[in-house]
């Protein structure tokens, strides 16, 4: 594993299931916490780390609630979504679909227009000066229920901002069913919306048939419990439905024990559509090269192996025929030119 990673850091790439506020580094955190300093995030990097440790899933949520209450103003914002922007960039990101949660921020007392110009402008700066193309997902956060739903589908629609594509939900899969967001999702889609829902992390294979019947689910946020369910596994092989996979998240959270125990594995032996995805990368001690170094070790891959994984996230994703085709172009140069040596 560690004789690919040179080729890893250098491989263009595209990433589609990553969070905003979950992509904040620990100096990114450090530095929103110590302008808010009645919140309870450390304003230590150092102490982060500790804080970062995750019992569960559920205490997961806890602390990743608590990074979103230093998020206050549209400068925060700004500052946090560009800062994204520059990590990405130092990886060779080319693309990234950024799930933003818009009601965190506007419940907190953010104006909606001034949400949309903070995250538009550093979207555009990001492209303009760093070469990372951002497009957003905006999602429901699950624990907060069908007022967070109708709120999230409300700002989509009435304040679209230019780089929104895709419509998701987020948050804890137990005890928050998806058909509840039929509706929402009715709405998104009918405006012209992708259907990106988590499904299938923490809970069985029958959130993910629920996520694809009710929520019309275009691609599948983990998708972790798929290979539970064999007819599951080929209907979504068969129809290409891709799998947002993050490995080293799983194991964060307790949803997969170990990754020796991880069924990305069985996912690609079927046949699925898988890409490779950092989920709250700080948060989770990781970035998108280690997931990909991640997987050529689960997967064995070589350098030509983990060239398809990435052309496989250009495929899945909702870039346009032409920026998809320059950026697989891309990803073959290169590949092609490291062989060469």
């Amino acid at each position: 594993m560690s004789d690919l990673r040179p080729f890893i850091a250098g491989l263009p790439k595209a990433e589609l299931h990553v969070h905003h506020v979950g992509s904040a580094s620990p100096r990114i955190v450090a530095e929103l916490a110590a302008r808010h300093p009645d919140s309870e995030v450390p304003g230590d990097p150092a102490a982060l780390t500790e804080f970062f440790k995750f019992r569960d899933f559920a205490h997961f949520v806890q602390v990743y609630l608590a990074v979103v209450d230093v998020i206050r103003t549209p400068e925060d914002v700004r500052l946090l979504t560009y800062e994204v922007a520059r990590d990405m960039a130092r990886q060779n990101i080319r693309y990234a679909e950024l799930t933003v949660t818009p009601y965190s921020s506007t419940r907190r007392g953010i104006p909606a227009e001034d949400f949309m110009a903070a995250i538009e402008d550093a979207r555009k700066a990001a492209e303009s000066e760093l070469g990372v193309v951002l497009r957003w997902c905006f999602d429901i956060p699950g624990e907060a229920g069908l007022e967070s739903a109708e709120e999230t589908v409300r700002l989509a629609l009435e304040h679209r901002p230019e780089g929104l594509v895709s419509f998701g939900l987020g948050g804890p899969e137990i005890g928050v069913p998806r058909p509840q967001f039929k509706p929402y999702f009715d709405r998104a889609i009918e405006a012209g919306l992708h259907s990106v829902p988590h499904a299938g992390e923490t809970t069985g294979p029958e959130t993910i048939w629920d996520a694809l019947g009710d929520l019309r689910a275009e691609r599948i946020g983990h998708g972790t419990s798929a290979t539970q369910d064999p007819k599951l596994l080929a209907h979504l092989a068969e129809h290409r439905i891709p799998l947002e996979v993050c490995p080293t998240s799983n194991i964060a959270t307790r949803a997969v024990a170990d990754l020796d125990q991880h069924p990305i594995k069985e996912m690609v032996a079927a046949g699925c559509l898988v890409t490779i995805n950092s989920d709250d990368p700080p948060m989770f001690g990781t970035d998108l090269n280690n997931e990909y170094a991640v997987a050529a070790r689960l997967l064995d891959l070589d350098e030509r192996g983990l060239a398809d994984l990435a052309k496989n996230a250009v495929e899945a994703s909702f870039l346009d025929p032409a920026g998809k085709a320059k950026l697989s172009a891309e990803i073959d140069d290169y590949t092609t030119r490291w062989l060469a040596r």
